[in-house]
């Protein structure tokens, strides 16, 4: 097809803002999906994703429209994640378009994920086409909402449509907007083949599939292609383009998006951002926008039967077979035996990523706390990276510690402004600005560290708020803060699995707080089990767990008082031999309850 009648485009909106509702209604209209295979959230493949109402993977589908002009069009929809954990998905999505529509609910507004994709979407140069979702809902204020969208963007009112995706009010009107508003694609079909990869899936028959944005060139079997990441050298089997299904051409060229087989055996080789190039015809600049996924938070996972360790392995190969953001690597714990110590994107994507391996592949896991990369500068000069408190170097030897930092924005009702300043400042932030979207909500930045946010800081938001504020973070670097590593011990011996890197000011009522719930977890054993909390050599807290006693006096009716002391005397013995020989078995719920107390 000529590139003027080709419209690539993306859905951009917070979570739960009808996006995927909208795409439906698309499908439905353009005719892409027979009415038989047609359902709710179609492009959601995932369980997960239908349960949860989020997109996970980025999808693309392509779809045929006839405009009121009478010209055929074709519109490639690309589908993006709506979470803060996959933002350089989200971008890699938006540099593969020429426009975005941005939803946003009638009812709530917009949000902080609102505003975090209209400003890469603004970066990435796209026109933005504003609508207001859920008219339909009987809390809706459409032309509250449009006004407040329409000051963000810098339009008219009027120039910002109303629609239902649910219904399909003013769905139709849209696509006519996105046909006249977003323009065609640009690009040189006779030059070399530069491609964007923007998503990659794993097919168990052709392996590594990446979905590509044709930039400049041509592509199509029997080419031989090469990528910008890697010098690996390969031969295309197929190119085609997305319904619900793969459906074959003989070549994608400049302007198309579509997908490309040529027996890529490993997903790490398509990487999302890369540039897909002609082998013998290279050209001279890569597409710019490519980096290297890098996790920010890591936890160790550990199957909860010893058993199931090779089945924990098989699946987190399987795993990352479809997802090459998780990253594993073999561990030892002392309390819970051979495990992974994996790292994510965020912590939703590690929620998912073990909600994954529990269903698809029947694994009973145990998570430790999750914990992000810190840089220790040693006192010889060297530098290392810890993402796990057992890695961390002694006290002694330990110069300075750089922890990462987060720029966040949260957006909330005014009446709430007080409660989420407080939890803020108790998460060590820094105020960076304020600014009121209107009379009622507000913008609020802070800088926080990274590791004061993974645990439950979202949850504590949502309840200072009652459910109305939103929050989206960027990195913004490493900065140097007064930490230490808080050990747990088990009658003087430290449980690697429990231990965490904490800021000094927080040691004592964490290490305290930690060692009383412990004391109500763990059940009594045949010796008296000692718990403390230790910064380095020094203690700052420790209870002390009862043993379970059997009354050997009992018998003893009379006589000598020698006698009962006799028995007390070997009763007492025999507790010292076990408690050299015995160990005391921690039980699941005293690692979740690391999860409670650790953002408090």
């Amino acid at each position: 097809m000529e590139t003027a009648q080709i419209r690539n485009f993306c859905i951009i909106a917070h979570i739960d803002h009808g996006k995927s509702t909208l795409a439906d209604r698309l499908l439905e209209l353009t005719d892409a999906v027979e009415p038989r295979r047609m359902r709710e959230q179609v492009l959601d493949s995932m369980a997960l994703e239908r349960e949860r109402g989020i997109t996970i993977k980025a999808h693309a589908i392509r779809l045929d429209y006839e405009g009121a002009d009478g010209v055929d069009y074709e519109l490639n929809l690309i589908d993006t994640p709506g979470h803060v954990d996959f933002t350089y998905e989200v971008s890699r999505s938006l540099a593969a378009c020429e426009g975005a529509v941005l939803v946003v609910d009638a009812s709530q507004g917009v949000e902080a994920q609102t505003l975090s994709n209209l400003l890469l979407a603004l970066e990435a140069e796209l026109t933005v086409i504003p609508v207001i979702n859920k008219i339909d809902l009987a809390a809706a204020e459409p032309e509250r909402r449009r006004t407040e969208v329409a000051e963000l963007i810098g339009c008219e009112p009027g120039d910002v449509p109303l629609i239902s995706a649910k219904d399909g009010t003013g769905v139709r009107e849209l696509l006519e907007e996105i046909v006249k508003r977003i323009p065609s694609p640009s690009g040189d079909p006779d030059a070399p083949l530069r491609a964007l990869i923007f998503d990659s899936q794993h097919d168990k028959y052709q392996g590594a599939v990446p979905l590509i944005r044709v930039v400049d060139g041509s592509v199509g079997p029997p080419m031989e292609i090469a990528f910008g990441s890697n010098g690996a050298r390969y031969e295309v089997r197929e190119v085609g383009f997305l319904r619900l299904g793969a459906v074959p051409t003989p070549r994608l060229t400049a302007g198309e998006v579509g997908y490309l087989m040529a027996q890529i055996k490993s997903i790490a080789d398509t990487r999302v951002g890369d540039t897909v190039l002609e082998a013998n015809r290279r050209a001279a600049e890569l597409l710019e926008g490519y980096r290297e996924a890098k996790p920010m938070v890591f936890a160790g996972l550990y199957p909860s039967d010893s058993d199931q360790y090779e089945r924990l392995r098989g699946a987190l190969e399987k795993l990352k077979l479809n997802d090459g953001a998780v990253h594993y690597e073999p561990e030892t714990s002392q309390a819970l035996g051979f495990g992974f110590r994996c790292g994510f994107l965020g912590l939703l994507h590690m929620e998912i990523a073990r909600e994954r391996l529990e269903r698809e592949f029947d694994l009973d896991l145990v998570s430790t706390v999750p914990t992000v990369e810190y840089r220790v500068q040693r006192r010889d000069g060297s530098q290392v990276l810890v993402e796990n408190p057992s890695q961390m170097p002694p006290a002694g030897q330990v110069e300075s510690i750089a922890e990462p930092f987060v720029r966040v924005r949260i957006l909330c009702p005014t009446d709430y402004i007080g409660g989420v300043q407080r939890l803020c400042h108790e998460r060590r932030g820094e105020f960076d600005h304020m600014h009121f979207i209107d009379g009622q909500r507000v913008e609020l930045v802070y800088e926080l560290p990274l590791a004061e946010i993974v645990l439950d800081f979202y949850e504590r938001l949502k309840s200072l708020t009652r459910g109305h504020g939103s929050l989206d973070y960027d990195l913004i670097g490493y900065r140097t803060s007064e930490l230490v590593r808080l050990d747990i011990k088990l009658n003087g011996d430290p449980v690697d699995a429990l231990g965490m890197i904490v800021h000094k000011d927080k040691a004592y009522f964490l290490g305290r707080a930690l060692v009383e719930k412990l004391k109500e977890l763990i059940p009594r054993q045949q010796f008296a089990v000692a718990l403390q909390a230790g910064v380095g050599s020094r203690i700052i807290a420790r209870e002390t767990i009862r043993p379970v006693r059997k009354d050997v006096t009992a018998k003893c009716y009379g006589g000598d008082v020698t006698r009962k002391r006799k028995l007390l005397e070997k009763q007492k013995a025999g507790k010292k031999r076990m408690k050299r020989v015995g160990a005391v078995d921690v039980p699941r719920e005293a690692f979740l309850a690391i999860l409670q107390l650790g953002g408090e």
